[in-house]
This record gives structure tokens, C-alpha cells and sequence, in this order.
């Protein structure tokens, strides 16, 4: 049995401790929002917070996942889509197919969390997520503006 704090509850899951969180998340927990792309880490579509930081969730086993540690999907980011990303993500249209972008918002936010007044340059370091649409100018332009919407919102 596995204890896991998922968007803020507690859940006992009987999983292999070597069961990638991916599929915990989708197949256990009922959370798809999540999706799986590549399997090896690689195209970051499973990006997940782990304690505020941004993990490839198709390769980290649930079971090097500590009970205490908080576990943030898209779906734990906001409950009506109002976070500062998501509201940036809808006005910039950048989604296309749409497959990629719950992996690609949640590695934005993470970034935002770590550094609120990034660069393009190190956006583009930082957001190594693959977009087979090709939407990265919308994806930093978006990342720029939900930057500047937290920046005003920490104003007040």
C-alpha cells in the first residue's frame, strides 16, 4: 500500500513501487489530464509538480514518492482554470492538437514559481517540453504575459 497527498488528498493505493506515477494518476486516481507521450522523459506531456517542482511523471516510480512529498496535476493547478498560465495559455491561443499543453502548463508554472521575471532565453532553456504543433512562440509569449499578470497580482 502507497500513500500519496494528490492535489491536496490523501490516497492509499495498492501499486508496484516501481509503477511509474503516470499511471497511478491515470489509471488508479481517475486523473487524465495527465497524458502520456514518450515514455522515457523526454516530450514532458506527463510534467507533474512534485513539492512545487516539475517531474516527467512516465518515468518516476511511485515509489520513490514519500507520503509527506505533494503531488500537483493539471487538474490540482485550479480548480476553474483561472491560474495565471491556464488564463495565458486561452488568450495567446496556444494550443493546437491540445495534447501537450497540460505537460507544457504545468512546466511554465513550476518555471514562473522559480524564476517570475524569465527571460526568452531562459524560457527557452527552461521549457524543454515538446510541442509536435509547434507552438513555442505562443508558448513563451504566454509565458511572458501570465509573468506579468502575477507580477501585478503580488502588487497588490
Amino acid at each position: 500500500m502507497i500513500t500519496l497527498n494528490i492535489n491536496g488528498k490523501t490516497y492509499h493505493l495498492d501499486a508496484d513501487a516501481d509503477t511509474p506515477i503516470l499511471w497511478v494518476l491515470r489509471e488508479q486516481v481517475g486523473l487524465t489530464g495527465t497524458k502520456y507521450g514518450c515514455g522515457i522523459a523526454q516530450c514532458g506531456a506527463c510534467t507533474v509538480h512534485i513539492d512545487g517542482t516539475a517531474v516527467r511523471s512516465c518515468s518516476m516510480p511511485v515509489g520513490a514518492i514519500e507520503p509527506n512529498q505533494k503531488i500537483v496535476t493539471i487538474e490540482g493547478l485550479s480548480e476553474d482554470g483561472t491560474h495565471p498560465v491556464q488564463k495565458a495559455w486561452l488568450q495567446g491561443d496556444v494550443p493546437q492538437c491540445g495534447y501537450c499543453q497540460s505537460g507544457m502548463i504545468m512546466a511554465a508554472v513550476a518555471l514562473l514559481d522559480e524564476n517570475p521575471h524569465p527571460t526568452d532565453d531562459i524560457i527557452a532553456e527552461q521549457i524543454t517540453n515538446i510541442c509536435r504543433c509547434g507552438t513555442y512562440n505562443r508558448v513563451r509569449t504566454a509565458i511572458q504575459q501570465a509573468a506579468a499578470e502575477l507580477a501585478k497580482q503580488n502588487e497588490n
